[in-house]
């Protein structure tokens, strides 16, 4: 039961559903005229995001394992509930589930599928410890569901999808950064050279701020393009109003613990956008 336990907890199932659902996203932004054909195209997308990311969560605890014995001893490698072997398995495991979901959609799905997970395994075993460049490039795979749901309904990338998946790229760098300041400690034991550990956590939270702000500034134009309808505002207004708030009090108080409450609420209010994209373009 402990093992189990956390085998779920390295899997991440909350960002599981969230890359699951940006998936879904993805689609309806590009297709909100569904058919029985696209709704399935939209479950195997949903479940290739799902699976992609467990193992990419995985994955990232298996090469962060040294850090995390400084950072968060209890994590399931650390603690040693799983060994560094078992996570590889289920990393495997997870891999090629996603990847067996993408070919069930299309080819050119699956071809998304495979530079995804390339810049995963770019940023995990090459670009973690360079900072901003590895930050970009966990961001492009944030932003890569919308692609892949695009693809997956219409076969390209609608303007739509564009504009989200940039708003998705700019707030997660922010939070990015923002882990950076949290995980500090365990970064420069391991050379890791965020913006934290080369410049200061007040740097840092003042670049993580105006990533956020970047994000907020691109809110009004899918209004203005006539992509989403007025049910759009309210909601989204909850994402800016928290994105603004969280950069606040990141640049007044940009210790560890501040840090780390902020990278999850920033998680949060991420969803709240993806409700906001959805409830736009179905209303």
């Amino acid at each position: 039961m402990k093992k189990a336990k956390a085998t779920i907890m390295m899997l991440r199932p909350v960002n599981c559903v969230m890359m699951g659902f940006a998936v879904s996203v993805g689609a309806v932004l590009a297709n909100p005229s569904f058919h029985l054909d696209t709704w399935l195209g939209i479950l195997y997308g949903f479940l290739t995001g799902f699976m992609l990311t467990g193992a990419a969560m995985v994955v990232n605890d298996y090469y962060d394992r040294a850090i995390d014995a400084i950072n968060e001893p209890a994590r399931p490698i650390p603690s040693g509930i799983v060994s560094p072997h078992e996570a590889l398995f289920l990393a495997t495991l997870t891999s090629v589930a996603g990847f067996v979901f993408a070919l069930l959609t299309n080819f050119l799905c699956l071809g998304v599928a495979v530079i995804s997970w390339i810049l995963v395994v770019t940023y995990l075993t090459v670009g973690k410890r360079s900072g901003l460049p590895g930050n970009f490039l966990v961001s492009a795979c944030v932003a890569a569901p919308f692609v892949y749901g695009s693809v997956a309904a219409t076969g390209q990338v609608q303007p739509s999808v564009w504009l989200f998946a940039a708003m998705a790229f700019l707030s997660n760098t922010g939070r990015e950064i923002t882990k950076g300041i949290v995980d500090v400690k365990g970064d420069q034991a391991e050379g890791v050279k965020t913006l934290a550990v080369r410049y200061g956590e007040k740097a840092a939270a003042v670049v993580a701020s105006l990533f956020y702000f970047s994000a907020v500034a691109l809110t009004p134009l899918p209004l203005s393009l006539g992509l989403v309808s007025l049910w759009f505002v309210p909601v989204v207004l909850v994402t800016d109003i928290g994105l603004v708030v969280c950069s606040i009090n990141l640049l007044r108080d940009y210790t560890r613990e501040s840090a780390r409450k902020i990278k999850k609420a920033v998680l949060f209010l991420f969803l709240i956008g993806l409700l906001a994209y959805l409830i736009g373009v179905l209303t």
